[in-house]
């Protein structure tokens, strides 16, 4: 294999997408998305996802490759995103990994296994109605492993983690540390105050753009609220919102205050790396 590997990551809105175009044109390189939301055809406007006239002729990955209407797991993500990785390298191309979801990287570049467990509806209805800190301490009993490195405010990833937990007993023991292909690290960290400007920003940016019909045509074409809740972030206030739940602005206010805590959440998951060469964006 010839090519090589660089991958871009940091919080959400440290401007990744931008950087990873500038190196994917200048080297002649390829763009994988590892976002696990941008995965989902009809997802634009609220995750973010880079749009044709941005993309300046790089070719991109990874994204629209599944319907929102079920999870695509990062086994599936894993399996794909590893082909097209190859496939690259083999061709001696540049693969520009790009995105802010920390376990999809390391499922493309680690040393890691992830257990095929099938989706359980029933056993997901049940675990729904349970609070987020109840599912996050059932796991710690389960699979104390697994506990330790999932984001324990994710109510999806600690879901699917006790659906593993259920049927196999535990997730399997990885190879984390070793990586499967040589990559170069490249992380995005802006000081916090200018992050949380970008943040506020775009958000406000999102919404004039069309964020809310959005939210409401996927609604219509199917998607339950209980459905979009659990895609996250924007599609679950703006769901919230769309039922008269959260007034306009209570959304704007709680979505800023949780997509915050969403990059500190981001940070923490790539500091964990020493590898990652971190550049200071100043705007």
């Amino acid at each position: 294999m010839g090519g090589v590997v660089i991958a871009i990551v940091g919080p959400t809105a440290s401007g990744k997408s931008d950087l990873a175009v500038k190196i994917a044109r200048a080297s002649g390189g390829e763009v994988i998305s590892a976002d696990s939301r941008q995965v989902y055809t009809g997802l634009d406007i609220g995750s973010g996802k880079i749009m044709q006239r941005e993309m300046r002729g790089v070719p991109h990955h990874m994204l629209n490759i599944a319907s929102p209407a079920h999870t695509y797991t990062v086994a599936q993500y894993q399996k794909r995103a590893r082909r097209v990785l190859e496939r690259l390298l083999r061709e001696g191309k540049t693969a520009v990994i790009c995105g802010g979801t920390g376990q999809y990287v390391d499922a493309i570049l680690r040393d890691i296994s992830f257990p095929e467990v099938k989706p359980d509806r029933e056993l997901r209805a049940g675990l729904e109605k349970v609070s987020t800190p109840k599912l996050f301490s059932r796991l710690k009993k389960l699979d104390p492993a697994r506990a330790r490195t999932i984001d324990r405010h994710n109510r999806r990833r600690l879901v699917r983690a006790l659906e593993i937990a259920l049927h196999i007993g535990a997730s399997p023991k990885q190879g984390g540390k070793k990586y499967m292909y040589p990559t170069f690290f490249i992380g995005i960290n802006p000081p916090q105050k200018i992050l949380h400007k970008k943040i506020y920003d775009r958000l406000l940016k999102r919404i004039r753009g069309g964020m809310l019909a959005e939210v409401h045509r996927l609604h219509e074409q199917g998607l339950s609220w209980r459905r979009l809740e659990q895609l996250g972030l924007e599609y679950r206030y703006a769901a919230r919102h769309l039922q008269g739940k959260l007034s306009k602005q209570g959304m704007i206010d709680q979505l800023y205050s949780e997509i915050k805590k969403y990059a500190k959440r981001q940070m923490t998951w790539f500091k964990r790396n020493e590898d990652i060469h971190w550049v200071f964006e100043q705007g």
